[in-house]
């Protein structure tokens, strides 16, 4: 990715922080991503056209830190991580605690990928917190089953289950909201690449000299995939599968749908250099 790419994705999340009319910020949004996909197409193009003795781009891998062992809600935010690296070619490695997340793939991909969740996931937790202290989500209730303990006929006592309704629990609401959160900022991530690339497989040539002669840039595309794949495959050390999306603490509807309201929202900050590397979120 060029100077000049970076400077003009700059400019839309300038742009983007600066509306607060939601359909422009929404547009901003979706151009940088289409412009970072055009990039990243761009780089896949220029690489199948490399000759073999040039040096030539490869993949690479990046640890990038979640937050501090123990620290509440970093499942959540390993799903928004994820929901973006997914947007921007990347495949991800998961740590069993969700304190990082070792993603792989180009260096230009992982550093877009690092800029929109530094600016997602702050906004992310505000949007989930200023939810939370509305108190919305407690009007919304769930059955629940409880024990108790009663008199015997007889003397002593006995435990009974009994099945009684309760508002949402605040943590059930969180996690829900911030979990729709993440799923509507991938949707929108993810259309904006994949319109981009359709764009480009249509209008645009293969490199010349390309093994398979004219090949298109969906053969390009393609090879970047098999490419990434490979170098996953011979890098990537996890084993087993990652616990946290499977983890549930119940279902609040209404939490999802305000979570969902505010990744459609949601703004990307200024103040954040692209390209920069984050550190894990503070406070919370």
């Amino acid at each position: 990715m060029s100077d000049k790419d970076l400077t003009r994705i700059a400019a839309l999340l300038r742009k983007a922080e600066g509306t607060d009319n939601e359909h422009e910020a929404d547009a901003f949004l979706q151009a940088a991503q289409r412009l970072a996909t055009l990039a990243s197409v761009d780089l896949a193009v220029a690489r199948a056209h490399t000759e073999r003795r040039e040096r030539r781009p490869v993949p690479t891998q990046r640890a990038v830190v979640i937050g501090e062992s123990g620290k509440r809600g970093l499942r959540t935010y390993v799903e928004l991580f994820l929901a973006i690296g997914r947007a921007n070619n990347l495949t991800c490695d998961i740590a069993r605690d969700s304190t990082r997340v070792h993603a792989f793939g180009f260096d230009t991909d992982i550093d877009m990928t690092e800029t929109l969740y530094a600016s997602l996931v702050v906004q992310m937790v505000r949007a989930s917190d200023a939810y939370i202290k509305s108190g919305d989500y407690a009007l919304e209730t769930v059955i629940r089953r409880v024990t108790v303990t009663t008199p015997g006929r007889a003397g002593g006592w006995r435990r009974e289950d009994r099945y009684v309704e309760k508002p949402v629990h605040a943590t059930t609401a969180r996690i829900n909201f911030q979990q729709a959160f993440a799923q509507r900022i991938g949707a929108r991530l993810a259309q904006a690449k994949q319109e981009t690339e359709q764009r480009l497989v249509a209008e645009r040539p293969g490199p010349e000299g390309a093994e398979a002669g004219g090949a298109g840039v969906a053969l390009v595309l393609r090879q970047r995939e098999v490419e990434l794949a490979d170098h996953y495959r011979a890098h990537s050390t996890a084993r087993g599968t990652w616990a946290g999306n499977r983890a549930t603490a119940g279902r609040s509807e209404r939490s999802r749908q305000a979570g969902d309201r505010a990744g459609r929202r949601a703004r990307l900050a200024p103040e954040q250099a692209i390209g920069g590397r984050r550190t894990a979120l503070d406070g919370g």
